[in-house]
Order: structure tokens, then sequence, then C-alpha cells
């Protein structure tokens, strides 16, 4: 298969910084989109696969999974976009698309699902590689249209901290008379409150200090109960319907169990790892309450979320930064100092 060069930024160990080099993008085939990249967001995964903290990273990678950006080429069979459209692409660039998943418009459950980056590209029989880059040429079933009205930085991180939270938000029915509750002001948090308030919901933040309360506030939180509280907590038990869980390391649930109401949920999708402390499972077989996980969402849903924001005018906060500065902002990431998340402006590389 043609190939073309194009510049990239991305690590050949867990050990070494992210540096600019030279990747191969395949020629568009019939139903291709090539897509030159204006944004691209900075998630967590990234850092975490450009270290190998999972132990799955296949060097050299190129992280980068909140692509935003316009057409530039289609191929011939290509019948949903042209050149010049506004588009997005997802933690997603493949599936099976014969599994029930799949045809259950579920594709992130796919056991065959394709990663933006460190997946398996069946066409140069090599590793994915992501949005840390010039382009990107992606099938157009994987490929996400973007409201014009939108910040087309802002949109970017919506594309995983967005449907992350959004497909609970969607899951479990969230609407005027849910009560919601956020655990985590982070990029994935302030997502959910902006999201679950959009949506109508009664929206609470779990937070362990008053230092958040201001920015929950104007993020769209009706409330903030200090977790460290005693008494707050006890007034809280039995309230929400769902608790969106986004704290990225162990924890203990425990204390968020107590809140939920009779067939609440609790939701994580920030953590992945073993409980610390375990479960304690007397309040859910009591209350039948869960607790629950959930993974990003898949395209029609993604497509869902991006045509709500533009009805809704949403968009995540952000500090928008050069590629260059890539390394510094995965140290200010690991210590929570952005709000409440980065996106790369790709003018930086092509420059």
């Amino acid at each position: 298969m043609k190939t073309k060069s194009v510049k990239a930024f991305g690590s050949e160990s867990n050990v070494a910084d992210l540096k600019q080099m030279n990747i191969n993008r395949r020629e568009v085939t019939t139903k291709d989109v090539e897509i030159d990249i204006l944004f691209c967001g900075v998630c967590h995964s990234d850092l975490h696969f450009a270290r190998n903290d999972w132990g799955m990273t296949q060097y050299p990678v190129v992280p980068g999974h909140e692509i935003v950006g316009r057409v530039t080429q289609v191929g011939a069979g290509v019948s949903k976009y042209k050149v010049g459209d506004l588009v997005a692409v997802g933690c997603l660039v493949d599936s099976c698309q014969t599994c029930d998943n799949c045809k259950a418009d579920l594709e992130q459950y796919c056991p065959e699902w394709v990663g933006t980056y460190g997946g398996y590209d069946k066409h140069l029989d090599t590793t994915t590689h992501g949005g840390y880059s010039e382009t990107i040429v992606v099938d157009e079933k994987f490929v996400l249209r973007v409201p014009e009205n939108l910040d087309q930085a802002g949109i970017a991180p919506v594309l995983c901290a967005g449907i992350t939270t959004w497909s609970p938000l969607r899951h479990w029915k969230v609407g005027k008379d849910s009560k919601v509750a956020v655990v985590g002001l982070g990029g994935l948090g302030h997502m959910a409150i902006k999201l679950a308030h959009a949506l109508g919901a009664h929206v609470s933040l779990f937070s362990r200090s008053n230092n958040k309360i201001a920015d929950a506030k104007a993020l769209g939180a009706d409330e903030v109960i200090i977790s460290t509280d005693e008494a707050q907590m006890e007034k809280a038990m039995g309230r929400f319907d769902l608790i969106i869980d986004t704290v990225p390391y162990a924890h203990d649930l425990n204390p968020y169990v107590g809140t939920l109401n009779t067939s609440g949920t609790l939701v994580v999708v920030g953590y992945l790892g073993p409980l610390d402390p375990m479960l304690v499972t007397v309040p859910l077989i009591m209350g039948r309450k869960s607790v629950a996980g959930s993974l990003i969402g898949g395209i029609a849903e993604t497509q869902e979320l991006l045509d709500f924001c533009g009805k809704h005018n949403i968009t995540s906060d952000i500090e928008v930064i050069k590629i260059q500065d890539i390394n510094k902002a995965y140290e200010r990431m690991l210590k929570s100092d952005v709000k409440y998340r980065f996106v790369i402006d790709m003018k930086s590389l092509k420059n």
C-alpha cells in the first residue's frame, strides 16, 4: 500500500521524552477520509501509554485520541464527508463491524476494536498512530461531524473526557428529575457536571476540600458535598440515582455507595485496577445498589454528544499549548496542574 511521511511527536521508549519524528500514513482508500489535524487534546491515557504504565505499549508510540481537523481528501466511495468539513476522531478508528456489540452501536466493547493509537493497523501491518501528528487517515465510519459553532480547541477533549461521562449519563437515562453526583473535579469530572446540568439533572460534586466549591458551581453544580465532613456525608445518605466516579487512582468507594438511593448506581469511569479497600456488599444488598463500570462510547453515541454540545454550546475548559511543550504538560498533568485539559495547537508542529 502506498504511504506518505508526515511529521509527528512521539516516544521511542518508556523513559524517553516525546520528540518530533516522522511516521507513515496510508494513502486514502475507497472509504477513507484524510484529515488535517488542527487541535488534539491531551489525555491521561496518552501519558500512561507513552510511559508503558499498562505494560502493552509498542514503540515508537504517537499518542492522541481527541482529534479535531478539516477534511483534505476523501476516497471515491465516501458519502458522509467532503473536503473542508470540520470533523473529529475519538478513541476508535476501527472495529469488526459484525459482532453483537458493533451491531448495537457499541463499538467500544467490540473484542476487536482498534484504538486510534496503540492498536493494530490492518492496512500497514503495524501499530496505529494518534493525533500528535499533521494528518490522519480514517475510515468514514469512524469519523465524526463537529458543529461549526463550537470552539475547535475546546471541543477536542469531548472526544474522550466528554464521551466517557456522557455514555453513563445516557445509559442510566439521566434527565430533569435525576439526582446525579460526581466524584473528582478534573478533566472527566468537569465534563460530567456540565453535561448532567445540561440534561436537567440536580448535580452535586463530592470534594475533599472547600476550594472546589466556586469552580464546581460555575460549571453547573447545584451543591458541593465535602466528603471529609461526616455530617455532610450523613445528610447525603440515600440521595443519588447515579454517581459518576472520575478519580483515576485507587480510593475508597464505600462512603459513596451509601449515598445512593434504592436501585442507584455508582459507575467508575476513571480508575483501572483492583479496589483498595475492598467493596463492602452490605449496602448493595440492602438497597439493590450497584457498582458498575463504563468505557467511552460508540460512534453513534459520540455523534449524539457532539450534536448535543453544539445545541447547548458546551466545550471543555482548556489550556492550549504548543506540541513542543508536551513533556512539560505531562509533568503538570501528573500534578493536576491544569483546568481542566491541555489541548495542542497543531500549527506548532507544522511551523
